[in-house]
């Protein structure tokens, strides 16, 4: 069974950073491409962040580029984002995710996902 275990969520002002981590596990992951998504209240769940296991290729949404970067520890089974320059709009649930289609999981279809980590970002 596979199982995504999000961490390091919190409240932080609004210029400043937080580092979440996605633990996974319940099978190998390593043809897999994992993402980032968010969903703040109201609104519905976007696209934040994704990369490959396999060859580290990484992927963006245009709002976090520059800001926020995705990495992987193939060792821990474990994916990070971290992200900078936080502002109020990136206030949100954070959801780590998994699927063997690097385009089904930039197109925000993947089949695994975690329970999600609260983001809030005061101004």
């Amino acid at each position: 069974q596979v199982q995504l275990v999000e961490s390091g969520g919190g409240l932080v002002q609004a210029g400043g950073s937080l580092r979440l981590s996605c633990a996974a596990s319940g099978r190998t992951f390593s043809s897999d491409t994992m993402g980032w998504f968010r969903q703040a209240p109201g609104k519905e769940r976007e696209f934040v962040a994704a990369i490959n296991w396999s060859d580290g290729r990484t992927y963006y949404a245009d709002s976090v580029k520059g800001r926020f970067t995705i990495s992987r520890d193939n060792i821990m089974n474990t994916v990070y984002l971290q992200m900078n320059s936080l502002k109020p709009e990136d206030t949100a649930v954070y959801y780590c995710a998994a699927d063997r289609s690097p385009s089904t999981v930039v197109a925000g279809s993947p089949n695994s996902w975690g329970q999600g980590t609260q983001v809030t970002v005061s101004s």
